[in-house]
């Protein structure tokens, strides 16, 4: 396992229930229930996250005394790509709840031969040079969907350091991404080894967006 990806459910926890949840083919037809596992996850992996950023002391005055407590030196800038990410999204924003946003509209168009290319139509994101990006993903697929969104985000500017985060990810989906984004940290619900060929996750959970919000 290369050292820059955490498979959260790696080890045993609670996430475990939320991912079982998720791909349940049963309880995935309540769509509330959908939404809210993904934010669920969405704060577990943030809560992971955090354990890599940068902390300086801060007194803080009780009512019956004071102490040192090690806060964030910055928020990150949370970005999600629509639509799926919205709920997990929203889950990294209840622990990183002082963080900027921003938010890119990608999505596969399909070619002759089942082929895709990345159409994206809408990024709206602050300035990120020299900042902590977390770019939020639920289904890390082939990657490139991630890829060609990060480069559209970043174009002329340059973050400080680059976390992915995804609920379920395919071993090729993230060898693709750390091979185009190198500096980047990765964190995951879980790994799964196989792609179809549409280039669908196996077992995966089958279509994040279509179970949040509906069929396209």
């Amino acid at each position: 396992m290369d050292t820059r990806v955490t498979i959260v459910s790696g080890k045993k926890s609670i996430l475990n229930h939320f991912m079982h949840e998720l791909r349940d083919e049963n309880i995935q037809k309540d769509r509330m229930r959908f939404r809210y596992n993904l934010q669920r996850v969405g704060e577990v992996i943030a809560y992971e996250i955090s354990k890599e950023l940068e902390y300086e002391s801060e007194q803080v005055i009780t009512p019956l005394g004071e102490l040192e407590i090690d806060l964030l030196t910055e928020q990150p800038v949370l970005v999600s790509i629509l639509r799926a990410g919205v709920p997990f999204h929203e889950g990294f924003l209840r622990i990183f709840d002082k963080a900027d946003n921003g938010f890119i509209g990608a999505y596969r168009r399909t070619t002759k031969g089942n082929d895709f290319i990345i159409k994206v139509e809408y990024a709206s994101t602050p300035d990120l040079t020299g900042r902590t990006l977390i770019l939020v993903d639920p289904m890390i697929a082939t990657g490139k969907s991630l890829v060609h969104s990060y480069r559209e985000l970043v174009q002329d500017m340059s973050p400080g350091r680059v976390f992915i985060a995804g609920v379920v990810g395919s071993e090729e989906g993230i060898e693709y991404a750390l091979r185009h984004i190198p500096q980047a940290r990765v964190f995951l619900g879980a790994m799964d080894n196989e792609l179809t060929a549409k280039s669908y996750i196996v077992p995966g959970l089958g279509d994040a967006g279509d179970l949040a919000y509906g069929s396209k």
